[in-house]
């Protein structure tokens, strides 16, 4: 499951923010509660280690630890049970002079459900599960070629990873001078034939035991792209991960951008072609009818605050304060809020625009 670009920036602030803090010995608590685990178990194991705790030399870490465990149970008894994806708490000491007392407690329910179950006591918060959750776990193959050239290349979440590309021997369409005309044709499907068995040979090492894989999407220009599939050039076990064939109008890194755009339909369940529908909504509106659209900082408070704002854009690339000043006059408003990745080439575009704008209920004149 990949992760919203609104999910990965709340989990990205939540581990920013535990990630400042550091114990003076091994005294910040992490606990991992699994999904669907009985939270009262839990909670007697954590009782008991308070008992273990009570070994501890250390009259400052053992009172820390103690403290932080408490705490943490306290935590745990306000749930009736361990929510739907499992738990993650973290406790602890977390005051910048030794000595000094800030006992702090914190808990999430992350975006996909925990497996894990850790107990751990370290100078630092264990957040390792949470990091590892922020990469995109699934990806597809993508094939962009043509009788000249071929362009490999994964879509992993909403960004295109370009893996490699090659350019075949396939003589132009003019024999030169002497060739006879069916020694040049056999010359010419011959490199072509070649070429293809390179590119199925480049797409069998890349693809065929890839971890996370969903599928391959093929796309080119003319019948090149059913005669690589269709001749005998794939092995079968690749030719199962083919899910979609698109025609394009270009090859190279183009013909990769045109191939995504041209695949939603497959990538119906993808971030990256609701980042791109909303974004493409928002560039009509603002083509066709400026004012159902608004865009830059203090123009689009402006209107938020009007309550004309039905969907506010926020680039990831804002600052959180930012973000955060925007998300709550929003909730004020009933407005949805979307943040928009950079890794699209809409995306970018709103970075360039300001990074803030708005999709409106209502026609609002700019000021």
């Amino acid at each position: 499951m990949s992760l919203t670009t609104k999910q990965k920036h709340d989990l990205k602030k939540f581990i920013k923010e535990l990630e400042q803090h550091r114990g003076s010995h091994t005294e910040l608590v992490s606990v991992y509660i699994p999904a669907e685990y009985d939270l009262n178990k839990i909670i007697n194991h954590l009782a008991q280690e308070q008992g273990t705790a009570a070994n501890i030399k250390s009259s400052s870490t053992r009172k820390n630890v103690v403290s932080a465990l408490e705490r943490m149970i306290q935590h745990l008894r306000l749930f009736k049970r361990t929510p739907p994806h499992g738990l993650a708490v973290f406790s602890g000491n977390v005051a910048e002079r030794e000595g000094q007392e800030d006992f702090k407690v914190w808990s999430v329910e992350p975006p996909v459900p925990l497996n894990t179950r850790i107990y751990r006591c370290d100078k630092e918060f264990v957040l390792d599960l949470l990091r590892d959750m922020m990469e995109a776990k699934e990806a597809y193959g993508l094939i962009v070629l043509d009788r000249r050239d071929a362009n490999i290349a994964l879509l992993k979440g909403k960004t295109i990873v370009h893996l490699l590309k090659t350019h075949s021997q396939v003589p132009g369409k003019f024999k030169a001078g002497g060739q006879s005309a069916a020694r040049f044709a056999r010359q010419r499907e011959g490199a072509i034939i070649d070429h293809y068995k390179k590119v199925a040979e480049y797409v069998k090492e890349q693809f065929l035991k890839m971890e996370g894989l969903k599928g391959i999407i093929i796309g080119g220009p003319g019948r090149t792209k059913y005669e690589f599939v269709e001749g005998d050039f794939i092995t079968n076990e690749v030719k199962k991960k083919i899910i979609a064939i698109k025609d394009l109008s270009y090859t190279g890194e183009f013909g990769m951008e045109e191939l995504v755009d041209k695949s939603q339909d497959v990538l119906a369940q993808e971030e990256i072609v609701g980042e791109k529908k909303i974004m493409g909504k928002f560039f009509e509106m603002l083509s066709t009818n400026t004012a159902m659209a608004s865009y830059g900082e203090a123009e689009v408070m402006r209107v938020l605050q009007l309550g004309a704002v039905d969907m506010l854009l926020l680039s990831d690339e804002l600052d959180d304060s930012k973000i955060e000043k925007f998300e709550e006059e929003a909730k004020k408003m009933g407005t949805t809020v979307m943040i928009i990745s950079t890794e699209t080439r809409e995306g970018a575009q709103l970075r360039e625009m300001g990074k803030i704008a708005a999709i409106l209920r209502y026609e609002v004149q700019s000021q």
